[in-house]
């Protein structure tokens, strides 16, 4: 049961970063003619894994650490900004400025991903209270 729900709570995180990555691909093409689209899709692979990552750790922590799930929450969430600078941001800065654009490669995906798993998380630890 605890598969399940953290699997649709994961698709619903996969779902909202899809169409956040088709409008964010779109907007890029109108924008800017010079984009690297692997990096979009990088960028938006890793924070989906990450965070449905967190939201299967809470959820199979739910009754061991109880007491502790928003502190593994924001230390998940701190996680996402290690990944960001130990995987993508050498890549931006590789020629000595972090442009507008690859800023906005990883933070969108980053906000996105990052709202749709707090929503989700909160849901479920107010139900956990709501159970005490």
């Amino acid at each position: 049961m605890i598969l399940k729900n953290s699997i649709i709570k994961c698709l619903i995180v996969v779902g909202v970063a899809a169409i956040a990555f088709f409008i964010h691909l779109l907007v890029n093409n109108l924008i800017s003619q010079s984009f690297d689209t692997n990096q979009l899709i990088y960028s938006y692979c890793i924070n989906v894994v990450l965070a449905c990552s967190a939201i299967l750790v809470l959820f199979l922590l739910k009754k061991k650490l109880k007491d502790q799930l928003g502190f593994i929450f924001m230390g998940a969430s701190m996680l996402k900004f290690v990944f960001f600078f130990l995987l993508l941001y050498p890549e931006y800065n590789s020629d000595g400025n972090l442009s507008r654009l690859e800023f906005f490669t990883f933070f969108i995906p980053y906000v996105v991903c990052l709202i749709t798993e707090s929503i989700i998380l909160s849901k479920f630890l107010n139900d956990l209270d709501d159970f005490s």
